[in-house]
């Protein structure tokens, strides 16, 4: 079997036109490797325009807020993914006058580029012999060539990474990396993948072993932690009270409003009994108009369970450093995360 050539032949008769196939300039590169970390193509892409209308450029995209690239970015989930980008543009801007690094290993030093997206830069744009093996490489390799080697693991990783390296084509290493992530994408799919149109049917292991389903293999399960969030919507009058979120946490440097997590479901009254609630509202006596119905919000490794209570006062709150009193009609306009956004979306209907 000659999987390079089969694998571009079959490439250049399938693949889909997106943008940033037809370029080679670094920057358009990483953008669309960034947004697509994590994200499909079909949600990727209007991002990927929106970007490059608005922020032309990695100068541009540099000299803006980070406030007004999380806006823009709000949807895509994995924040984390904004805030390098935006951080990055100011690193390329500032250390490198503008231009990407050329070499594989000068990529790895930029923030938020690890293997994957380094391979990707230096083949597509430069024509650096790098794979790129993400969770589409993973599931052709290990199904084509029945390896049952857990992909999360040191060796496993080891293990796909060399094979990748003796596949890749010497001549056209970007091609080859683009081909092999959209045979991943639209034939060797995760479920129900259409093996009678393979081309590598005759040779897939996994299909003649009927692993299909079984490959690739992951040793650990992801374990969903629950959260419960009770969001305060502290109104006065044409204002309300918005908190930027500087921790640690899911959603970092987002805005969503002043927040009590609890350990478990918690009623009305029991809300207005917690030790945060009396911080807050200083021990006055203050009462929630809206206790609204139990939103779910599922991230990757989390399950968020959300109520609103909305609390309307004509006193001025002693607000936390990253509190903010911010007008009502403004709302649309500030960097939330999604769960935020659907609120704010319903309280502009009532």
């Amino acid at each position: 079997m000659d999987f390079t050539d089969i694998l571009l032949s079959w490439y250049l008769k399938n693949k889909r036109d997106l943008p940033w196939r037809n370029t080679r300039n670094p920057y358009k590169i990483w953008l669309s490797e960034v947004i697509l970390q994590q994200t499909r193509v079909q949600q990727g892409l209007p991002y990927y325009n929106s970007f490059i209308k608005k922020y032309s450029s990695i100068k541009k995209l540099a000299l803006a807020s980070e406030d007004d690239v999380l806006k823009l970015w709000q949807g895509l989930g994995y924040y984390s993914r904004g805030r390098n980008l935006h951080f990055t543009a100011k690193q390329i801007t500032s250390l490198y006058k503008g231009v990407f690094p050329k070499t594989f290993l000068e990529l790895k030093k930029l923030k938020g580029v690890g293997d994957y997206t380094a391979a990707a830069i230096a083949s597509f744009c430069f024509n650096e012999v790098q794979p790129v093996v993400d969770g589409n490489v993973y599931r052709v390799l290990a199904r084509i060539f029945g390896i049952e080697t857990p992909i999360d693991t040191s060796q496993g990783k080891k293990e796909f990474r060399e094979l990748a390296t003796a596949l890749i084509s010497q001549q056209h290493p970007g091609q080859f990396n683009q081909a092999i992530m959209e045979f991943g994408a639209i034939q060797c799919v995760p479920k129900n993948p259409s093996c009678e149109r393979c081309p590598f049917a005759q040779y897939c292991i996994a299909r003649n072993k009927k692993l299909i389903t079984q490959l690739p293999i992951k040793s650990k399960k992801i374990k969903i932690k629950n959260r419960y969030f009770y969001y305060l919507v502290i109104k006065n009058k044409e204002t309300v009270y918005l908190k930027k979120r500087i921790e640690k946490d899911i959603w970092r440097n987002l805005f969503d409003f002043p927040l009590i997590e609890t350990k478990k479901k918690i009623t009305e009254a029991k809300l207005a009994q917690t030790k945060e609630w009396k911080s807050i509202f200083n021990n006055s006596k203050f009462i929630i108009s809206d206790f609204s119905e139990e939103v779910k919000c599922v991230l990757s490794h989390q399950k968020i369970f959300a109520r609103f209570a909305t609390i309307e006062t004509n006193k001025k709150l002693k607000a936390s450093k990253n509190w903010t009193l911010t007008k009502t009609e403004n709302l649309k306009k500030m960097a939330v995360p999604v769960l935020i956004a659907k609120y704010i979306k319903e309280m502009g209907k009532n």
